[in-house]
């Protein structure tokens, strides 16, 4: 069995936090002990295409969810006494705190043998488990989960997957046009009469929000 004493005497490289941005003084945050596992969780949003007649309707791509990281940190200082919360903790619990800089909580990736994952502090679930005679806590078990960050345009760069040449849906939000609908499929906000044509729609400007459109291929 592994455990967080065993990866010690086997001499791995230790894991740790490092915040990405905003740019601080000391951007790492060690973890004494690595974890036992960590999980990756991925998922697609698919539609249902409505054709009558079908049985089972063809399914369109969507759009990807953010892929998320859960992991189970352990924080310890039985050994020095020293409060848990100064050591190891607090540093973590900051990484939900609002930077000035990015008007939004800091951009971290988790290393341990090399970057595994860069994102956010989604959720963090801190229990303290051992205390000192005078109630200081000396033992955390601390359960987080980072949400994926991937700014839009470097996704655009890996991977150009939009095009006006193929079919495909798309799920309208609130305050959608065709207008817009069209600049982000066709890239040409111009092209939404299509759109129209194909969806049966009048009023340009009214979408209901989670309707989902046809996207016809521009010939």
């Amino acid at each position: 069995m592994i455990t967080p004493l065993s990866f010690i005497a086997q001499g791995l490289q230790r894991a740790y936090l490092e915040i990405v941005q905003p740019t601080v003084s000391d951007p790492l945050i060690p973890l004494k002990f690595n974890p036992t596992d960590y999980q990756l969780h991925k998922q697609n949003t698919f539609a249902d295409v409505p054709i009558p007649g079908l049985e089972s309707p063809p399914i369109q791509f969507v759009r990807g969810e953010c892929e998320k990281l859960t992991v189970e940190l352990l924080a310890d200082t039985s050994d020095t006494l020293e409060d848990v919360r100064l050591r190891y903790t607090n540093k973590l619990r900051g990484l939900m705190n609002i930077q000035s800089d990015l008007h939004a909580p800091p951009i971290v990736r988790f290393i341990w043998d090399a970057q595994i994952f860069l994102g956010v502090v989604e959720s963090l679930n801190i229990t303290f488990q051992l205390f000192t005679p005078e109630g200081v806590p000396i033992r955390a078990k601390i359960a987080t989960t980072l949400k994926e960050y991937r700014p839009a345009e470097k996704q655009t760069r890996e991977r150009p997957t939009l095009s006006p040449d193929f079919d495909k849906a798309f799920v309208a939000r609130a305050g959608d046009t065709l207008s817009n609908v069209a600049a982000v499929t066709y890239k040409d906000p111009g092209a939404w009469r299509a759109i129209a044509r194909a969806n049966g729609i009048e009023d340009p400007r009214a979408l209901e929000p989670g309707r989902t459109l046809n996207i016809p291929r521009l010939r």
